[in-house]
């Protein structure tokens, strides 16, 4: 794994067995809007939600085949409601229809 502000990688040679295993963790995780990637040095922890873009790109190239699957979105701005402000009776004369 490598971690460096928050950033997970991981590389490795598996069958197709544990590569379907794999992708089936990350579709719970997605349908949970839970993924964690975790080894001996840390965890990441992401919460997909709302709409997500998806990304699939396949190439051959002399005997070389290679996919890649890309998931990606944007966290939701949690906004704050804001009371409004007090009405004044007092009017201003700038906001005033008949003075502009």
């Amino acid at each position: 794994m490598r971690q460096s502000k928050n950033t997970f990688r991981h590389e490795s040679l598996q069958d197709a067995q544990t590569i379907q295993d794999i992708l089936k963790s990350l579709t719970k995780g997605i349908a949970k809007g839970r993924l964690s990637f975790s080894d001996e040095d840390g965890e990441i922890v992401m919460k997909p939600e709302g709409l997500l873009n998806l990304k699939v790109t396949a190439s051959q190239d002399e005997g070389r085949h290679r996919v890649n699957i890309r998931i990606t979105w944007q966290e939701e701005e949690k906004v704050e409601e804001k009371k409004p402000w007090a009405c004044l009776s007092v009017p201003y004369p700038c906001c005033d229809p008949g003075m502009i």
